[in-house]
């Protein structure tokens, strides 16, 4: 899975599959997120078959890291189980032809009206986070004379050794549960009638590089099952979670072949279906911001180029001071400058990217790549900028998925005090 991503030159202009970027932007302005329909089937399908060799598993697309309905029915149409964290997103999943049996709920702070409508949907599984969670779900299932199916998302203290604020399996987050809590509340939701015992869930982190941390982690895990298994608390699937890596930066994580192989190896005999929940690798790479020059600036020695798309559009950068690809759709041959790709927004930390050798002239297209997970789903209308237009692209047709909002979009539902206030 290299850095390459969706991205490719034909006659001097990026083209996404047989599209160029530079018609696009005529067609559908800017800032513009731009899918390959194609790149999302080969990664998600690099998946499936990796697990070949694990009857029964499960890919559940990480819905957070993209939650457009274009891009979940892309994937619902090639089969797809879905990993979702809000109500929100199991509206979105269903809406876009998911498969409610194929649905695991994680999150940690399930409302109750959310629990509600998972259960009369059907999902596949809620993974519980907390004691008061579990006793939530079994309430509300005994209420309605439900059984609710549940896995513990089990926190194995695990280093990912990714950015902090996207590790999720050391003690200090606030996912899951240590390993002795979870064997009380295993103990404690066989005793429940409304709840239905079916796996246990471990997720580490996100844009991890290497293997070992996926490993340290089911080793652990696995430990728990056969303790659970021995006194007669057997399971039927363990959910691995997500977090391979991708290429932004000359990274060089696992392909999902090896990242597979190793799962399926440590599980080795034991007869439990594997569930993952790959986001990122899926539709990272499938992804491109496109974004156009408005200004160039110096601030003494320092160069700016200030682009039309902001931190509002693609948070990324200022959040996680991550690295991601800007190049020109149309290259200038002849000198390059060094420039910090900055946006409009009244922050310091608005920033694309920052020092890098690009040869550009005001009104310039620039694509940045691998911007399809964690980038128009984190998109805000701060400064009350409009969000973004997305479009897929098939082949060589584009199709606009989610129009560019409005400057009345913007205000609507929003209400002015009575005069005599």
């Amino acid at each position: 899975m290299g850095g390459t991503g969706c991205l490719h030159l034909v006659n001097g202009t990026l083209h996404v599959e047989g599209v160029s970027l530079d018609q696009l932007a005529t067609r559908f302005g800017t800032p513009l997120y731009v899918y390959s329909r194609a790149l999302l089937k080969e990664r998600y399908e690099a998946f499936t078959s990796s697990f070949a060799g694990a009857p029964d598993s499960l890919a559940c697309y990480a819905v957070k890291a993209n939650s457009t309905l274009a891009v979940l029915g892309v994937l619902a149409r090639l089969g797809a189980g879905f990993d979702i964290v809000s109500g929100g997103e199991l509206k979105r999943v269903l809406m876009a032809g998911g498969d409610p049996s194929r649905v695991v709920f994680s999150g940690v702070g399930k409302r109750s009206e959310e629990i509600a409508a998972a259960l009369d949907a059907g999902i596949l599984c809620f993974n519980v986070e907390s004691e008061p969670e579990l006793d939530r779900i079994a309430a509300i299932a005994a209420a309605r004379g439900q059984t609710a199916p549940v896995s513990v998302r089990v926190n194995p203290d695990v280093d990912a050794k990714s950015h902090p604020y996207i590790s999720t399996g050391l003690r200090e987050n606030k996912f899951g549960v240590d390993m002795d809590a979870a064997r009380a509340l295993y103990h404690r939701a066989a005793s429940l009638p409304s709840l239905r015992v079916c796996g246990i869930d471990c997720h580490i982190g996100s844009q991890i590089t290497s293997l070992s941390p996926f490993t340290d982690a089911l080793a652990r895990v696995l430990e728990l099952v056969d303790e659970l298994a021995a006194v007669g608390i057997a399971l039927e699937h363990i959910d691995v979670g997500g977090g391979l890596g991708v290429s932004y930066n000359g990274e060089t994580p696992p392909a999902p072949q090896a990242y597979a192989a190793a799962i399926i190896s440590g599980i080795g005999k034991r007869k439990l279906r594997i569930l993952t929940e790959p986001g990122r690798a899926i539709v990272a790479e499938a992804g491109v911001l496109l974004t156009r020059v408005e200004y160039l600036k110096h601030n003494g020695d320092r160069g700016f180029a200030i682009v039309d798309a902001g931190m509002n559009d693609l948070l990324r950068p200022a959040l996680y001071s991550a690295w991601m690809g800007i190049e020109a759709v149309r290259p200038r041959a002849g000198p390059t400058a060094c420039w910090d790709i900055v946006g409009p927004v009244c922050e310091s930390a608005d920033f694309l990217g920052k020092q890098r050798e690009l040869a550009l002239e005001a009104g310039d297209l620039l694509a940045v790549r691998t911007a399809g997970a964690y980038a128009f789903a984190m998109s805000s209308g701060y400064n009350s900028r409009c969000r973004a237009a997305e479009v897929m692209i098939d082949g060589e047709n584009a199709f606009l998925v989610r129009e560019r909002e409005s400057l009345e979009d913007l205000v609507r539902g929003e209400r002015m005090l009575p005069v005599d206030a």
